[in-house]
């Protein structure tokens, strides 16, 4: 491993800020310095230039003196997992040439007036890293533990007499009737279900994916409603239903827009010209990403924000966004410096960010995906709000609401998607499953705190908005061809990861499929069937293309230096087969009707007297 030290990691005023943290546990701790870290690890058998790589990284021949009176200590990535940042920078440094397997970067902390007890250490290792998505290392030797890859993980069976205990272990949020059907329907198939399955199950049928809330038949004070909340809400696109092309069906909402020309390349020449001036619509979508921002503010609002790019784009056969909007509901602010009447102190989840850390870096997670993007983020709201009912009864934002939405364009003659046919290519666009995200779809339905600290962490994204801005460009690549682009039908991957995404891209056009698990990229050896299948590794997209347009499409990928992997096939029978090599020796046969069965209705009721 190659360690290089770079510029300082801490602006004046957030060293002071921690400063003063510390010294309210430590009065004599004091920052003598923090600088950027760079930890790399070489190809086997080669040696990057370490010049060239000072230049990338901006870093030093020799690393910064350290006070004699200090000690350093090492905040970096989480053990065994991947950043955000080491997935861009390994990417650029071997675009220059330099034999690398992974960089990572960490932040080297010089502290003086260490304390010698234990409980003051801890103490004020909790202020110097988030132990959700940071490790803290007493050495830079230790940080070679960043790039310990574990032996891979195997295939599951989970006895029927086990399913219980696989909702909580695994995080499956099943109710009692779920986990009733999944017993009678693999008692009827003779087997008992892999680990794979019910996760594909449990994110499929979660309350995130499926809104059984929602969609409950309610009775108020004894008197059954006529609707559904969800019912009520499309009641109004049911009664005024002009100007609107596409809604509730679709990744995005489709509303006319006004005559307007394309500004874009030629396909033909690679140019750019102004096309004919024809009717327009507009991709409109909001959507929420709670539980991650909870859990992880800077990530949680990033990938919120480009999920919701995601669905924009892959609205019809290709959408283009244009303009988004962030917004957060959180509890009192309580800042430590600036205490308010109306603050009363009481217990807080110490497995959810406190609410000022979110609104200190959940709205920079949200507007620095957007920039990165390309997309201007306009607009939004913040609001907080708690309310002391009585004793042991408060009601507040702990749990946030972390808005994202948006405004795209997308051609008329993309709005409606083509269906796939037996024989098209079934693919996976964008960047390689890693262990990110695992979950999210049933975390995000469990009741706050209910879930494994670990359960709560591995729900958590990261975010690559270089790499969904490849995406969409090919995306756009296909779209100016016209009706003659490849794409017939897509989804962004998002809860649930391919689990979700392929089967719901099959099952919207009534095809069944062979996809082999083999084949989709990954930078993760470890990965278990569960974790490849199931992962939530983000700026991914699903979607059908003809086998006689695959070389054109893999043309385009190439050209925007966009990973794809066409990882199955279409079948004329509603069987989704899923396994390694030989694909018909699944891990998971059971066709689409288990993971879209007919479960029983949600009812709920409230007593309003």
């Amino acid at each position: 491993m190659m360690v290089l030290e770079g510029a300082s990691a801490l602006s004046p005023f957030r060293r002071a800020r921690l400063e003063t943290r510390l010294q309210t546990l430590v009065p004599a701790l004091r920052i003598t310095g923090a600088w950027h870290v760079y930890f790399i690890r070489a190809e086997t058998g080669q040696s990057p230039d370490q010049a060239t790589l000072q230049r990338i990284l901006q870093a030093n021949a020799a690393p910064a003196e350290r006070d004699a009176d200090a000690s350093s200590r090492y905040v970096v990535p989480r053990l065994g997992t991947l950043s955000p940042w080491s997935s861009k920078a390994t990417e650029l440094v071997r675009g220059a040439g330099q034999p690398i397997q992974r960089v990572e970067r960490g932040t080297r902390i010089d502290l003086a007036g260490w304390p010698d007890d234990a409980a003051a250490q801890a103490a004020v290792a909790k202020l110097l890293h988030d132990p959700m998505t940071q490790s803290l290392l007493g050495s830079a030797a230790a940080a070679e533990a960043l790039f310990n890859v574990p032996d891979p993980g195997q295939l599951q069976r989970v006895p029927l007499d086990g399913l219980e205990q696989a909702n909580r272990d695994l995080g499956l949020a099943l109710a009692q009737d779920e986990i009733d059907y999944l017993r009678e329907r693999f008692g009827a198939l003779g087997r008992d279900p892999a680990d794979v399955e019910l996760m594909m199950f449990a994110q499929a049928n979660s309350e995130h994916c499926r809104h059984k809330i929602f969609n409950a038949s309610w009775t108020i004070d004894g008197k059954p409603q006529e609707r559904s909340l969800f019912r009520m809400i499309k009641h109004t696109h049911q009664q005024t239903p002009q100007h609107t092309l596409s809604a509730y069906s679709d990744n995005a909402a489709v509303v006319e827009g006004v005559p307007a020309a394309r500004y874009r390349p030629d396909p033909a020449t690679g140019q750019y010209r102004s096309e004919a001036v024809l009717p327009s619509a507009f991709a409109i979508k909001v959507e929420t990403h709670n539980h991650p921002t909870a859990i992880a503010p800077f990530p949680g609002a990033a990938t919120g924000a480009g999920g919701e790019i995601r669905d924009e784009g892959a609205t019809g056969r290709g959408g283009k966004p244009k303009a988004g909007l962030t917004g957060f509901s959180v509890s009192h602010l309580r800042i430590p410096t600036l205490p308010q009447p109306w603050e009363a102190p009481r217990a807080l989840n110490p497995r959810m960010a406190p609410a000022l850390d979110i609104m200190l870096d959940g709205p920079l997670g949200g507007a620095a995906f957007n920039n990165e993007f390309g997309r201007p983020n306009l607009l939004g709201y913040f609001r907080s709000f708690e309310l002391a009912e009585g004793p042991g009864l408060t009601r507040a934002y702990d749990k946030p609401i972390m808005l994202a939405g948006g405004l795209g364009a997308i051609d008329r003659n993309q709005v409606e998607k083509l269906r796939l046919q037996p024989g098209d290519a079934v693919i996976v666009l964008g960047g390689p499953a890693m262990l990110i995200g695992l979950g999210g779809g049933a975390a995000s339905s469990v009741a706050a705190g209910d879930s494994a600290e670990a359960l709560d962490f591995a729900s958590v994204q990261r975010e690559n908005p270089e790499m969904e801005r490849r995406c969409q460009e090919v995306i756009d690549r296909c779209v100016a061809l016209g009706v003659d682009n490849p794409i017939r039908w897509f989804h962004d991957v998002g809860a649930g990861g391919l689990s979700n995404a392929i089967p719901e891209l099959l099952h919207d056009s009534g095809v069944g499929g062979i996809i082999d698990l083999g084949r989709v990229l990954t930078d993760d050896p470890s990965l278990s069937p569960l974790e490849l299948w199931c992962n939530e590794s983000q700026e991914r997209y699903v979607l059908g293309v003809p086998q006689a347009r695959l070389e054109e499409f893999a043309a385009i990928c190439a050209r925007e230096r966009c990973p794809f992997a066409a990882v199955g096939v279409a079948t004329a029978e509603e069987r989704l087969v899923v396994g390694y090599g030989v694909l018909d020796n699944g891990i998971g046969d059971s066709g689409f009707g288990i993971r879209n069965g007919a479960l029983p209705a949600t009812d709920a009721a409230s007593n309003q007297s």
